[in-house]
């Protein structure tokens, strides 16, 4: 199916077609025509597979025949766990926003800079993309109102439930009016999800997309048997040995993805790293950077990670493994996308042999291990 077939304006067809959007993917074609309907969603499906076209294109078709709002007053929310994901949301917003014939101005807000150039550029705004904390921030100085709010968008629930956000989250319900359309897209459904589904949809369209394992099958998966004092060495023996040029590195921890990224650099690797110690500016700049190709290599923490996207992403490295499987798949599900095949790797240390045996049990792969006991690393 193409997407002239979802019942789009022509503006919104010509800027999907200049972002080379070509195919509909599963969890799009069922929700837009849910959404133009006016019906509650329910969207489960993992991250990465679509979800963010399948609600902006129709929140931006609807916005198209409704009269501008009074100012500071938001018609269209949508909530999101992390600053990165708010920033990727909004620049999707953006991009799909240009051929409109009326202008709807749309902008992202979140934690992590300066609160007084975000109140002054709220004037005008009908499409706000946010985190809780900072949404609450800027109506706790009158600087937006949410008591016209007509779409409401959850995106990644799961994440903003596990991260702590329940209490922010019903403080911003209680100042929402009370009827509304509602969209709820999780990657999950947990008992949580099942809790503030009952609460906010009503006679909702469920739509649930089956992981295909084939997209895994995408990934060449390789793991490395390595004493966890030869895990550095190794790293960057890897990354110069194989030439690779674009690489994606997990930590477990803010303090080892700033090690890995010094001794990276002492190596002369150009890298830099994206945790929450970074200031928002600084983490902005970092992942543009390396989509970019200005330097080789971007080290990671989980919760950082959310938001980065990029579509022929050709390595993915875990340096620690994380304490869910689920997580793991996650993590080297960051390459492998849009068809395009890629090389997810795991440096596996004596005491993460067994829980690698879970995670492959999990995801139902055997991975090949190599012993690298009589590499020599030296100069590494």
């Amino acid at each position: 199916m193409s997407f002239s077939k979802l019942g789009l304006s022509a503006a919104l067809l010509k800027a999907v077609e200049q972002q080379h959007f070509t195919t509909v993917y599963p969890i799009q074609q069922a929700a837009i025509p849910a959404i133009l309907g006016g019906k509650d969603v329910l969207g489960i499906a993992k991250t990465g597979s679509g979800k963010t076209l399948s609600y902006a294109l129709p929140v931006l078709q609807q916005q198209l025949h409704k009269p501008p709002a009074a100012n500071r007053h938001i018609k269209a929310l949508i909530l999101v766990p992390t600053r990165e994901l708010a920033v990727q949301v909004g620049e999707v917003f953006k991009q799909l926003s240009q051929y409109l014939p009326k202008p709807i101005k749309t902008m992202a807000v979140f934690g992590g800079v300066s609160i007084n150039p975000q109140m002054m550029e709220l004037q005008g705004v009908e499409v706000l993309v946010a985190t809780p904390g900072r949404l609450l921030d800027l109506v706790s100085v009158k600087a937006l109102h949410l008591d016209i709010v007509e779409l409401l968008v959850l995106d990644e629930a799961d994440k903003m439930l596990n991260l702590g956000f329940k209490d922010e989250m019903n403080k911003i319900f209680a100042l929402l009016p009370p009827k509304r359309q509602n969209l709820l897209f999780s990657a999950t459904l947990g008992k949580d999800i099942h809790t503030i589904t009952e609460l906010l949809l009503h006679n909702p369209i469920k739509i649930e997309i089956e992981e295909a394992e084939e997209n895994i099958d995408l990934i060449q998966q390789l793991a490395y048997s390595v004493a966890e004092e030869r895990k550095g060495p190794l790293l960057r023996y890897l990354i110069k040995q194989q030439n690779m040029q674009q690489v994606l590195v997990f930590t477990s921890s803010v303090h080892r993805a700033d090690s890995v990224v010094e001794k990276l650099k002492i190596n002369g690797i150009e890298a830099a790293a994206l945790h929450s110690k970074k200031s928002q500016g600084t983490r902005t700049n970092n992942l543009n950077d390396f989509k970019a190709g200005v330097f080789r290599v971007l080290v990671a923490t989980d919760l950082a990670s959310r938001g980065i996207d990029i579509q022929f992403l050709p390595y993915v490295i875990n340096y620690e493994l994380p304490r869910s499987p689920k997580d793991y798949i996650h993590r080297i599900g960051r390459t492998g996308r849009a068809e395009s095949p890629g090389t997810a790797i795991a440096l596996i240390s004596e005491e993460e042999e067994h829980h690698f045996k879970i995670i492959q049990k999990k995801m139902r792969k055997k991975v090949e291990i190599i012993d690298t006991a009589s590499y020599d690393l030296k100069g590494f």
